[in-house]
């Protein structure tokens, strides 16, 4: 995020800043592929493939699949309210700005709160993923132990993870120039080794596509049969296809952003969609066996290792590990740009400062390291917690569709009081089919988080210790962060709400 020098006069790419009242200040630098980049990066998937595989097959079985394209048509909805949403307001904070603008100030505060303390759970969650790669390259990077003892493998995690949480801390510090370029590349490299991966995997099948009829059994144990066990396994999917709208955050410095962003969102899911689709579809019918524990344990990265060898598969995981570090870091952007966007508001403690761009660095620094410092605070929890993962990485994605509908939803309620009013001169509308998206994708986002949030055993409870406040950590985690932050927005923070001085548009 740079600052820079603008001649008198509004230009194109700044008019919509003047909705807000903000001036433009942000220096106009990435284009078509950087915006596109950064969406799909944040999905990233071989990140999330690489490592949810695991849990969706262990729950659900081969049959599992059928979830991806599940949440796709879902999350597809969603993408195109956003696309609509870029094109008419292209800003930083765009989940923040957007449900504040359709909806109203105390809602776009809770959205934007919400995506904010979820996009820091999610760089702890990301950051995780190491753990799940790295020592099936070489167990060198098995500091905590040999592997097998009760903590080993979730306290090496965090020291993993805190690694990489330092590095995308210190490039975020150094401005968007140098996070794009390191992002791009990544992207370039990840996209590479999937459709590398795609037919390495086509060229070793050994049975059909049928396999994705397999349930392998995991449906005994519910009272619903095979669709209880097919909801727990479709998190795996949900935990994947997010992120899109960062594409849109990056607004203000992107390069005719209102045509350029809504682009990039709808290409970055329909990318992960096909690609993702055919890494899990292939990687089940090029396995060598669907039986014993290796699937439902070490996933994907067990498969890789299976079907391509020792040599040729550490060479992908490194692939996969390069995947998991740009993810990271497009996380921890999309995580500052909320947090710009919100203190230029005066909407957090603290505002001036967290809004104030480093002279040399022309970047926000406070809140970059801010943010790191809070993630690597959520990591201390998973060093005696061996499945604290899959409770960290719920509560992000839980509060990410919360926030989702916090947008979707009031964008609903506009069009059906027809005042929603698109961006003309030819950029991208719905149409006569926003009515029909726009219902999609609140119900499906509001179906999603009631399966996301329902303290099942299966999900938050499935292993040793049993504590009651892992079963019911997504619940209470979720209604105090969101009770209590906005209990401390309306008695305190909402009273001191207005674009300030430094960032207000002054009208000549």
């Amino acid at each position: 995020m740079t600052t820079a020098e603008h001649p008198p006069g509004p230009q194109q790419d700044d008019a919509e800043l003047a909705e807000f009242g903000y001036r433009p200040e942000l220096k106009r630098t990435l284009g078509n592929f950087h915006t596109f980049a950064a969406g799909i990066s944040y999905i990233s998937i071989l990140t999330g493939t690489f490592q949810l595989f695991y849990f969706g097959y262990g729950s659900g079985g081969p049959a599992y699949w059928w979830s991806w394209p599940m949440v796709f048509v879902g999350q597809f909805a969603v993408a195109l309210c956003f696309a609509e949403l870029a094109a008419r307001y292209p800003v930083a904070g765009s989940v923040y700005n957007w449900s504040k603008k359709i909806g109203n100030p105390h809602l776009g505060w809770l959205a934007g709160w919400m995506m904010l303390i979820a996009s820091i759970v999610s760089i702890a969650a990301v950051a995780l993923a190491y753990q799940l790669t790295l020592p099936q390259i070489s167990s060198t990077f098995q500091f905590v132990g040999d592997g097998t003892g009760k903590y080993d493998v979730a306290t090496n995690a965090v020291v993993l993870a805190t690694v990489l949480i330092l590095f995308t801390t210190l490039v975020n510090a150094f401005g968007v120039k140098l996070m794009a370029t390191i992002n791009t590349a990544g992207v370039f490299i990840e996209l590479i080794a999937t459709v590398v991966l795609i037919v390495l995997f086509a060229v070793h099948i050994t049975r059909g596509p049928q396999v994705v009829m397999e349930t392998n059994g995991t449906g005994a144990g519910y009272g619903t049969g095979y669709l209880g066990a097919f909801l727990v396994a479709s998190l795996a999917s949900a935990y994947v296809m997010y992120g899109f709208d960062t594409a849109a955050s990056l607004g203000e410095e992107s390069i005719d952003p209102s045509r350029n962003a809504p682009r990039a969102i709808i290409r970055a899911i329909v990318a992960s969609f096909v690609l993702g689709g055919l890494i899990l579809l292939l990687a089940l019918m090029s396995v060598s066996s669907l039986k014993g524990e290796k699937l439902s344990t070490d996933g994907l990265q067990y498969v890789v290792l299976d079907v391509l060898g020792p040599t040729a598969g550490k060479a992908m995981l490194w692939c996969v590990l390069i995947a998991v570090t740009v993810c990271a870091l497009a996380v921890h952007t999309a995580a500052i740009r909320l947090a710009f966007a919100m203190a230029r508001d005066n909407n957090l403690p603290g505002a001036a400062r967290l809004a104030k761009c480093h002279p040399r660095f022309q970047t926000p620094v406070l809140p970059t390291v801010i943010i790191g410092v809070l993630a690597l605070a959520i990591l201390v929890v998973n060093i005696r917690q061996p499945q604290i993962f899959t409770v960290v990485t719920s509560i992000g994605i839980i509060m990410i569709y919360l926030a989702y509908l916090g947008v979707t939803g009031p964008m609903l309620v506009a069009r059906l009081r027809g005042r929603w009013q698109p961006a003309g001169d030819g950029k991208f509308s719905l149409g006569r089919w926003g009515l029909l998206v726009n219902l999609v994708a609140v119900v499906w986002g509001a179906a999603m988080t009631t399966n996301l949030i329902w303290p099942r055993a299966s999900v938050y409870n499935a292993a040793a210790p049993f504590h009651w406040y892992l079963r019911w950590g997504a619940v209470l985690f979720v209604a105090v962060i969101a009770g209590g932050g906005f209990a401390y927005y309306w008695f305190v923070q909402r009273h001191r709400t207005g674009v300030l001085e430094d960032h207000r548009l002054t009208k000549s």
